[in-house]
Order: structure tokens, then C-alpha cells, then sequence
């Protein structure tokens, strides 16, 4: 089958396309922008890229037309898509009924911590031998890879043979973002799991959703799709997922975050004891920063286990595991500078980052970097919240280029803050400030123009 994806650039979209190419599709795709590292990415597995939508794209005759939820009405080749009666489909339906067909779909859902937690869910299904398919938003550095179809057995793709054998099992990080222009539930309830992790709820997607009541709703679709003999996990200390589950709820629960359920022990800064109620399951050493991950390998424990790990087996998985490219990523250390990445543009997953990292330096110079890039921080729905979220910092640099309302926003932290909305400008400033112990950490969602080299390179040319 010659499937064409529109939208093929974005995180999914890539995804499903590297899962089609392995299952033996011919895949082609177009998309706004076409640039490394995705497009090298993509034509790396024999996938030609088209750059922009012009309705000529008909004429390569797909079997079908695979639509990210990137396009729009008005999109030209989707115009010429509909004018003409092709056939297309949503990216999430066509993964539910080409790739997660008759498997066992361990879903990750949640405002935050999605990527992170299934790229741990899917190293210990791996390192227990199981050999999972996965589809993160992000790459695992346990695999180097976002996608995989979970092969077990070798086998000339696009030949029907009895040597194929496919896992089971199939981690995929479930997003509460609308599926396409023509089919506005969330992605997940595509999916059919019958393994979910619930890690938390917020607004968030405020460009989608009017208000946090309209993503509950979603999240209970979502938790209606579950079967009886499957399992939920929940971060039982959140109160509007406890909110959601009064809704009804049909399938087992198992808390994460509570003494009742899954919960760990801190001995130190990265050693913890994991236990399930009073039963301890072992001891984890490792090098993951922050309450946050602590509760994101305990969903991860608890998932696993349904599916047939054992929690110590699982503990020991997570010893080896090396976290996922942009989450809390170490890019170098430059004259006794260190520079961190990470994805954090929520309000809530800025305070949590800052505050892992502050009890790792202690009283070390914390420098927070900060672009409110998402279509909700443009918006200025967290103006209220921004201040508290970088509070931790010793000083803040904000590239206010989309948001300018941020000034006002960190009106009361104006003294330790510095703005500007010229980013070379913004790099000049930071490294005038830097000094040798300080710790840099770069927040956005995007690729912040290259920021990470611009400023290694600035302050190695100090």
C-alpha cells in the first residue's frame, strides 16, 4: 500500500511514518517546513518528502491519504483531497487499525510527563525481553529511535512470511490534543489500551479545549475505552483525575503516589525504595532529577507489572535507564558552565524541573532560560502562574518575541530578570552573567533558534 501523509514533519506524524515504512508501505509525506533533523530522519528510511501542500501531490495516487491534525480547511492539497472524493484518514485511526490491531496497547496519558514515563514504560518491556513496539514524542536514548514496530522475528518487509512475528505488546505516548480537523476527540481514545497510565490533568491546549472541565470529559472517553480486564494507573494524589474516575470507571485501579498504592522512599538524591503498600520491591539507584520522575517510574512499575514484569525485574530495568533527548539533557559544560535542556513550557512542569535541579546543586546559581513558545503560552493563558514556576531561579532570561505579556507576568521578579525579543541579543546577556559553578537550564518546547550551540559556542569564545 502507497499511503501520503500530510503533516508528515511533527513528532506523530513522523512516527506513524517510520512505523508504515517498517510494516512494508510505500510512504511518502509533505509538510510545511522540511528540515533536519526530521526530513534526514525520514528520507534516511526511504521516505520521500514533498516541501508545502500544493494540490499536485494528487498525482502521486496514494491508496490513501494520511492526515496530521497540523492541516486545516483551506490546506490546498487537502482541498483537492475533498473536491476529488479521495480516501484519507486521521493519523490516530489509522495507527488503531493498522499498527494496534489485536495488541496489547500500554497507553501514557497526562499533562505532563508523557514521554518521559513511556520511554521508561517501553525500556522495561525491553530489557524483561519482551521486545515492545513503541511511538514516543520524543527519542529514548535506551533505543535512539521514536518508533519501532517491535519485531521479533527477521523478515524481508513487504513480504507476507510466516517468520514475521510481531510483539505482543506496543507502548504509545497517548496525547489529549484534538485528532484532525474532521474528527475532534482526543487522540487517544483511538488507541483501545488495555494498559493506561493516568500521571496527571491540567488545563493545558488552551487553543482546543475552553477549559479544564472539556479535557476531563475527554479523559473520561478515554478511561471508557478501557476493558474490564485491563488495569488503570493513577496518580492518586490528583485531584482532578479523582474528579474524572467519578464519571465511572470500569477496569482495576492501581494508585501511584499514595501509601495505600505504589510510593518510594527517598534515601538520597538519586536512591529511592519502591514499594507497593507495605511491601518493599527493591531499591533504585539513578540519576534522574526531581519528585517528578520518582512518580513517573512508579506509574511505569505499576504498567509494567500488569503487563507481566515483576516490580524488581522493572527496578532493575531503571537502573540502566538513560532518560530522553530534551528532558533535563546535560548538551555540555563550558568553562565551568553547565547547559541543560529540557522541554518544560507548562507552569507546572517549570516549577517541578527547577525544583529537582535546585536539589541536585544546592545552593549553586541556577540560571532559568525561558521561551513561551506553545500556542497556549502565546496566548497568555499562565500569566498568572509564571512568576511562581521560575521563582527557584537566581536569574531569568524570557525571549518575549510571541509574548509579550510576560514582562507584566514576571512583573514581581523584574529584579533577577532580563527580556528581550531578539534572541542573539538574548545570548549576549547570558553570557556576560554566566560565571564558572552556574547552571544553565534552557526551557521551551521548540528549537529556541538553536540556542543550546549559539551559547556553548559564546561562552567557549568568552
Amino acid at each position: 500500500m502507497h499511503i501520503h501523509i500530510l503533516g508528515i514533519c511533527g513528532t506523530f506524524m513522523g512516527g506513524i511514518a517510520a512505523l508504515a515504512r517498517e510494516s512494508g508501505h510505500k510512504v511518502t509525506g509533505c509538510d510545511q517546513d522540511v528540515y533536519p533533523p526530521m526530513s534526514s530522519q525520514l528520507e534516511s528510511q526511504g521516505i520521500e518528502l514533498i516541501p508545502g501542500y500544493s494540490s499536485e501531490q494528487i498525482h502521486l495516487r496514494p491508496d490513501i491519504f494520511v492526515i496530521g491534525n497540523v492541516v486545516m480547511r483551506g490546506n490546498p492539497l487537502m482541498e483537492e483531497i475533498l473536491d476529488r472524493n479521495l480516501p484519507y484518514i486521521s493519523g490516530p485511526q489509522w495507527l488503531s487499525e493498522n499498527i494496534l490491531k489485536n495488541r496489547w496497547v500500554l497507553a501514557v496519558a497526562g499533562t505532563h510527563g508523557k514521554t518521559t514515563t513511556s520511554s521508561m514504560l517501553a525500556w522495561i518491556l525491553e530489557y524483561a525481553g519482551f521486545n515492545p513496539g513503541f511511538l514516543i514524542g520524543g527519542i529514548p536514548e535506551n533505543f535512539g529511535l521514536s518508533a519501532r514496530m517491535g519485531i521479533i522475528a527477521p523478515a524481508v518487509y513487504g513480504i507476507q512470511s510466516n517468520s514475521v512475528e510481531i510483539s505482543p505488546f506496543f507502548v504509545i505516548e497517548a496525547d489529549e490534543y484534538d485528532t484532525a480537523f474532521f474528527d475532534k476527540r482526543s487522540k487517544f481514545v483511538h488507541y483501545h489500551a488495555k494498559t493506561a497510565i493516568l500521571n496527571n490533568l491540567e488545563f493545558d491546549h488552551a487553543d482546543i479545549f475552553p477549559d479544564l472541565s472539556a479535557i476531563e470529559r475527554q479523559f473520561h472517553h478515554f478511561i471508557r475505552t478501557i476493558p474490564r480486564n485491563g488495569l488503570i494507573s493513577i496518580n492518586g494524589t490528583d485531584e482532578n483525575l479523582k474528579r474524572v474516575l467519578k464519571q465511572g470507571c470500569w477496569s482495576a485501579l492501581e494508585e501511584f503516589g499514595t501509601k495505600n498504592g505504589w510510593h518510594s522512599e527517598l534515601q538520597n538524591n538519586s536512591a529511592i525504595t519502591i514499594y507497593f503498600g507495605e511491601t518493599s520491591h527493591g531499591y533504585l539507584h539513578w540519576d534522574l532529577l526531581g519528585e517528578h520522575n520518582r512518580m513517573n517510574a512508579l506509574a511505569a512499575i505499576c504498567a509494567a507489572r500488569h503487563a507481566g514484569v515483576p516490580a524488581p525485574l522493572a527496578i532493575e530495568a531503571l537502573k540502566q535507564f538513560k532518560n530522553v533527548k530534551r528532558r533535563m539533557e546535560k548538551r555540555g559544560t563550558v568553562n565551568g558552565v553547565t547547559i541543560y535542556d529540557d522541554f518544560a513550557h507548562h507552569p507546572t512542569a517549570i516549577k517541578t524541573t527547577l525544583k529537582g535541579l535546585r536539589a541536585h546543586v544546592g545552593k549553586e546559581r541556577i540560571i532559568a532560560v525561558f521561551e513561551p513558545r506553545s500556542n497556549t503560552m502565546k496566548m497568555g493563558v499562565w500569566k498568572n502562574a509564571l512568576a511562581d514556576s521560575l521563582g527557584e531561579a537566581d536569574q531569568i532570561f524570557c525571549l518575549t518575541q510571541n509574548a509579550q505579556w510576560a514582562i507584566t507576568a514576571l512583573d514581581r521578579l523584574a529584579h533577577k530578570t532580563t527580556y528581550s525579543d531578539n534572541l542573539d541579543q538574548l545570548i549576549q546577556d547570558i553570557t556576560m552573567v554566566t560565571k564558572p559553578g552556574d547552571h544553565l537550564l534552557i526551557m521551551s518546547n521548540g528549537s529556541f533558534g538553536g540556542i543550546h550551540g549559539k551559547i556553548l559556542s559564546s561562552l567557549q569564545n568568552r
